[in-house]
């Protein structure tokens, strides 16, 4: 069991804002901009987790140390999360033929996805 959960809400805005060292406008502004979306309370208090504070120091990094404007930001990170989720299908995708490529299945007992990878290798 993992008691530490990075997707948790955990940090106050002015907490965060220390964290990464920004001013809690910038934190405001990213919201805007829709780089980060907090967690809120019942009373309407953002809540950021560990993994919203890693993604605005990506944001920072991308800023100070590339120079990149936030339009630029905002590009990248839809990319690179899209990247992500390619390489986890390309992993299933990986398997899955490694499966087939093992197993010697008759084309009867094949499903759908077994025909996609079969066309693919042709």
């Amino acid at each position: 069991m993992n008691i530490y959960d990075q997707s948790e809400p955990r940090y106050v805005i002015s907490v965060a804002a220390r964290m990464v060292g920004v001013h809690v406008q910038t934190l405001r502004y990213y919201e805007r901009a829709g780089l980060v979306k907090p967690s809120r309370s019942e009373g309407n208090t953002r809540f950021y987790s560990t993994r919203d504070v890693a993604h605005i120091l990506r944001i920072r990094s991308l800023i100070d140390d590339l120079g990149v404007n936030l339009a630029g930001v905002e590009v990248i990170m839809r990319m690179s999360e899209h990247m992500g989720e390619m390489q986890r299908e390309i992993e299933v995708i990986k398997e899955e033929l490694a499966r087939l490529a093992g197993g010697g299945e008759d084309e009867a007992d094949a499903t759908p996805s077994d025909d996609i990878a079969t066309r693919k290798r042709r």
